[in-house]
């Protein structure tokens, strides 16, 4: 099993809060904070340059990444990052230290295919998505990248479960207690809207 791809070069910080992240900003470096595995959190930073090429990756967040501190390294999971508002700068981020084998939980996005296919959407039905993305558990080295569902076949009024949802093996959802709905199949506003008109173009000719 290769370690992660990708690899940030972490810098500690000896300041914390508020100045201490400013300060770093200023230096060309996004300001992060390393947490888990039983020690206590670390104030980190990475160059800003190299922070923006991992991220571009899209490797990044939710992946197993190898955190690179002078010869030491840790595989480390990238949970949240913060970004500007206005010019999406990164801001600040958090990271987690792992086992590269142990069960961790993380948010993975949903993505749905085969519009074309599904017999539901053909008829003008609308793609209701009720959860974006879903928790799962798995092992650290196994993040699925994204859930893929296949709307083929699917009618209108269907809904569409986590269970209908084929998930890689070792990689179970973090709520197992539940078969909590992913996304449904409704008729859209603009199709009852021309059955509405469709009725009452039909009453109107009477009389």
């Amino acid at each position: 099993m290769a370690m992660a791809d990708i690899i940030l070069n972490v810098e500690v910080r000896d300041r914390s809060g508020t100045g201490g992240a400013r300060e770093t900003r200023r230096a060309g470096m996004v300001p992060g904070v390393l947490y888990g595995g039983g020690k206590a959190p670390v104030n980190i930073a990475v160059k800003s340059n190299e922070f923006r090429k991992a991220l571009y990756t899209g490797k990044l967040l939710g992946h197993l990444v190898t955190l690179k501190y002078g010869d030491e390294t840790q595989p480390v999971i990238a949970k949240d990052i913060q970004f500007h508002p206005v010019n999406e700068d990164p801001l600040h981020f958090d990271l987690y230290r792992v086992d590269a084998h142990q069960q961790i939980k993380i948010e993975v996005p949903v993505h749905f295919k085969n519009h074309e296919d599904s017999p539901g959407m053909k008829a003008g039905g609308s793609l209701e998505i009720v959860r974006h993305t879903v928790e799962l558990s798995c092992p650290a080295d196994h993040i699925p990248e994204d859930l893929i569902f296949d709307l083929t076949g699917k009618a209108m009024g269907d809904t569409i479960r986590m269970s209908d949802i084929k998930l890689p093996e070792g990689v179970t959802p973090a709520m197992a207690d539940r078969d909590f709905v992913i996304a449904t199949i409704k008729v859209s506003s603009a199709a009852m809207s021309e059955i509405a008109e469709a009725a009452a173009a039909g009453d109107s000719t009477e009389g």
